[in-house]
């Protein structure tokens, strides 16, 4: 099993991108959220054998999202992109830094940050910046 991790751009929480995926249901099978990205993962069936899409926030991974599917999808300019189908419940993460990059990038299982207890999925987030400066000293 693998993991992908994913620069969420344009969003400052984990509030901010549960409301833009609250917006888009419409547009995608019940029950799931789609992100359409240009890559098609090489090492598929691991990342489709128990994977999660880990979503990088304002530098900080916070939340992770199930992978349940690809599907290949052409967009109106032609071009065959992968439509990664997640879970649509959002499962926030300890905080982890990570710096900038593009597309997305494998995460292996033993480097992926613990899921939060649920108990503290309910909680008042940290400020980004806050979240970011406590994961880089280890005190996530």
């Amino acid at each position: 099993m693998i993991n992908l991790l994913k620069l969420c751009v344009g969003t400052d929480s984990v509030e901010d991108l549960t409301d833009w995926q609250d917006s888009q249901r419409g547009r995608w099978p019940v029950g799931h959220t789609v992100h359409v990205t240009r890559m098609w993962p090489k090492r598929a069936a691991e990342v489709l054998d128990g994977g999660s899409l880990y979503w990088v926030i304002k530098g900080v991974i916070l939340c992770r999202q199930r992978i349940v599917g690809l599907e290949q999808v052409t967009g109106g300019d032609g071009i065959s992109r992968c439509a990664i189908i997640m879970d649509a419940s959002l499962i926030r993460t300890e905080a982890a830094p990570r710096r900038p990059f593009q597309g997305w990038r494998y995460l292996d299982p033993k480097d992926s940050p613990r899921d939060l207890p649920r108990a503290r999925a309910k909680d008042d987030p940290l400020p980004p910046a806050l979240a970011q400066a406590l994961a880089e000293i280890g005190l996530r």
